[in-house]
């Protein structure tokens, strides 16, 4: 007898499909398992260095970016992470699984590994999946959540093999999102001010009222979730947060009708040296009034009188705001592409 659907309002925990008892992989495999640790930072930081060089990865991940976001206060490393040592004790493939704070309309809990490229083609790759993919659904079960829920993982849209492991472990390909650059060199183009709007710089003081409008500005944005302070932290001012490249548009009543934050991302990351707009936001009441160009020129200007050579961004391909037309109106041309690979619980 088929049993009755399972109403996507109902807790999480009766479809989660948990296991009861996770096994790490088996160690037939060649390697001894163990969650990180943050004495770990340094050798994570080589095995993600040489599994991005393997994979040419566009842009390299800083050590500090990565020692920020593991010791995260919403990541537990001794039961969302998962590390694979050689006989030598070299870390050689990881796992970590991250739920952020914040969700509301759908609790996510995204996947994140690999493996290095002198010990692929032997399982591990296989083995890693499984293993976060059951830990995110423990993670999920234990929200004592009702609504919707999701395991997530972003993969490089020229990752054959990636991609092949996540559709192998039945995710599916539900989203699509473009990396954007823009030479500096090329003439800016001249945009109005707004009316009304008063552009000022980002300052510690107006960093709460921004997070705040954000959260608002990206409520109709697939996908988003709201940010606490904590993530909002940890996303935006991180080891590339450029402070001095950040905007914030004011209205007559000192509320704000839109922001731009900026990052640094030097040419040891990626090639060359770039202003990075980490997220370019417009409240709904003051959308179609050219706020987000406006903006946008500003921030480019910043860039290139710091002497960066490009301005870079990502945006999601069905953007409801229509961003991704208005970056390629700047000048903007698509770089690389990416896949959220998901399963829906």
């Amino acid at each position: 007898m088929t049993p009755p659907p399972v109403r996507p309002d109902s807790p999480i925990a009766s479809r989660a499909d948990a296991p009861a008892v996770l096994e790490v992989p088996s160690s037939h495999l060649g390697l001894t398992w163990r969650p990180l640790r943050v004495g770990d930072m340094e050798q994570l930081a080589d095995l993600v260095a040489a599994i991005e060089v393997a994979d040419a990865a566009p842009r390299r991940t800083a050590p500090a970016e990565l020692e920020q976001w593991l010791t995260s206060p919403w990541i537990a490393l001794s039961t969302d992470s998962l590390g694979g040592y050689d006989h030598t004790g070299v870390l050689r493939s990881y796992g970590v699984v991250e739920i952020r704070p914040g969700d509301r309309s759908c609790v996510r809990a995204f996947l994140f590994g690999g493996v290095h490229p002198e010990w692929r083609g032997g399982g591990l790759g296989r083995a890693l999946v499984a293993w976060t993919e059951g830990r995110g659904r423990q993670m999920l079960a234990a929200t004592d959540r009702s609504g919707p829920a999701r395991l997530a993982a972003y993969v490089s849209e020229s990752a054959r093999d990636y991609r092949q492991l996540y559709a192998a472990a039945g995710f599916s390909p539900i989203r699509w999102y473009t990396d954007m650059r823009r030479d500096l060199s090329e003439p800016l183009p001249e945009v109005a001010a707004v009316p009304g709007i008063d552009v000022v710089g980002w300052s510690p003081e107006l960093d709460e009222v921004v997070r705040q409008a954000h959260n608002a500005a990206f409520v109709d944005h697939w996908g988003s979730q709201p940010h606490t302070a904590e993530s909002w932290q940890a996303w935006v001012h991180g080891p590339h947060d450029a402070p001095q490249w950040s905007l914030v548009a004011l209205d007559t009543a000192g509320e704000v009708a839109g922001y731009l934050m900026s990052q640094r991302h030097g040419a040891d990351l990626q090639g060359f040296a770039s202003g990075f707009t980490a997220v370019l936001g417009v409240v709904p009441r003051w959308r179609r009034h050219g706020l987000g160009s406006a903006l946008l020129v500003r921030a480019l200007a910043l860039y290139r009188d710091a002497g960066m050579a490009y301005a870079t961004l990502d945006v999601d391909s069905e953007n409801p705001s229509r961003a991704h037309d208005l970056y390629e109106r700047l000048g903007y041309r698509p770089t690389h592409g990416w896949v959220l690979y998901s399963v829906e619980i």
